[in-house]
């Protein structure tokens, strides 16, 4: 369910929004104003228990080497001049997020980073952790990587709005467990692979006065014609009707 972080068209104080959120209404903007507007939120899924432990355990290791100033062996590995960036409020990234306000549509704008990169130049590059399980060759190519790059440029966008230079290629850590193993023996082996991504933010300034525009409408949306939880609740509907 939605949390109760819920717009008012009576506050005009700026409305705090979050990446996931600004997602959601790509994906569906009835789905979104659904959440934002009234609380109904779409069904929580099942907690991605693993993800979550590779994660944390990624952030431990890279900690290790932004307390030493160090370059970490994967970005030597895949030739990344950059050591993983120290900053005093770098913790409260990674917990409560970074925030910016845009002016235009009045939203404060925050996300949750995984890591940050500095070059020698001083430019910061920003780093997501993913985590997967799959015999086929990683890559950023499909439905769900296209959110993927999404999340990074709001990130960069984020960073840059708190006065930050940061360059336009930011990397993923991908971690993928390898299942060719004849045995468990109570381990899984990753392969680990750091793919840089160059991307735009130009698309935040043009989709932020549309989310805005969405929150404050008096009725919902149509629902985008892919998604399958307005499709799920549009049939569930119509069959009720005819019992």
């Amino acid at each position: 369910m939605a949390s109760q972080n819920l717009f008012r068209t009576d506050n005009p104080a700026p409305y705090k929004i979050s990446r996931s959120k600004i997602e959601l209404f790509l994906g569906c903007p009835c789905c979104f104003y659904l959440d934002r507007r009234h609380g109904v939120g779409r069904p929580d899924g099942p907690p991605f228990s693993l993800n979550l432990a590779v994660d944390a355990l990624l952030k431990k290791e890279f900690d290790i080497y932004r307390l030493r100033g160090e370059s970490h062996p994967l970005m030597q590995l895949y030739g990344v001049d950059a050591v993983p960036y120290r900053h005093k409020n770098f913790a409260e990234w990674r917990t409560t997020g970074i925030e910016a306000l845009h002016g235009p549509s009045n939203l404060l704008v925050y996300g949750i980073v995984d890591d940050v990169w500095q070059h020698p130049d001083g430019a910061l590059a920003i780093v997501d952790y993913k985590a997967t399980s799959t015999a086929a060759p990683i890559t950023l190519e499909g439905k769900w990587k296209e959110a993927y790059k999404r999340q990074l440029e709001l990130y960069q966008w984020l960073l840059r709005k708190n006065g930050f230079t940061v360059s336009n290629t930011g990397y993923f850590v991908y971690v993928n467990a390898d299942k060719d193993k004849e045995a468990f023996n109570k381990k899984l082996e990753f392969i680990v692979q750091v793919i840089p991504y160059t991307g735009s933010d130009d698309w935040i300034a043009e989709v932020l006065p549309a989310v805005r525009e969405c929150l404050q409408l008096d009725q919902p949306p149509p629902p985008s014609q892919n998604c399958e939880w307005c499709n799920y609740r549009r049939r569930a509907m119509r069959i009720q009707e005819t019992v």
